[in-house]
């Protein structure tokens, strides 16, 4: 079970190009909206990559907004773990479980998580805030990191296993943030 002490959100790439030409963007970008305010009531860290953003844009203004002073790791390893910035990052939270939402799931998310488990991390993918060009694609990533290792979630059901209490503020905003 993942705990908001242990627990870090991977936001990969959701970035102005790539983030406009998936399956379903308008879900994808309201329930990764939803992970970041939740996360962020939940005091969880958050750590935001960017594929190239000189050719594919920024990530999203909608969700940068949520993320006041947070400044994404630039890459262009499809892996983040390919990246020496983003594994000191990483590293610094010193949290072994991982959130990993993002795009686009057969590439950058798919080889991130595959590398994170091998560094021994416990990898959690967002399967409603995961996606890719094709859906045929997002279904084959997330049938191979869950055969890799991962657990598979959801965006409410990570938050609620966050929260672990129906009780309290946090349980309010929480339960406000998933009706959204």
């Amino acid at each position: 079970m993942i705990t908001p002490e242990g627990t870090l959100l991977l936001l990969i790439d959701v970035q102005g190009k790539l983030a406009e030409s998936v399956v379903r963007p308008e879900a994808l970008v309201a329930n990764i909206s939803k992970l970041l305010r939740g996360c962020a009531t939940l005091d969880l860290p958050i750590l935001v990559t960017e594929q190239y953003p000189k050719g594919l844009g920024r990530t999203l203004d909608s969700l940068m907004e949520l993320l006041p002073g947070n400044i994404p790791v630039e890459k262009k390893t499809f892996s983040c773990c390919g990246t020496p910035q983003f594994m000191r990052q990483l590293r610094s939270f010193n949290r072994n479980d991982i959130l990993v939402a993002g795009i686009e799931t057969h590439v950058c998310v798919y080889q991130t998580s595959v590398e994170l488990l091998e560094f021994g991390y416990n990898v959690h993918l967002v399967t409603d805030a995961v996606s890719s060009r094709a859906e045929e694609n997002r279904l084959l990533a997330i049938r191979c990191i869950e055969k890799a290792g991962a657990s598979l979630t959801s965006t409410e059901m990570a938050l609620f296993e966050l929260l672990r209490l129906a009780d309290g503020e946090r349980f309010k905003a929480i339960s406000k943030i998933v009706k959204e």
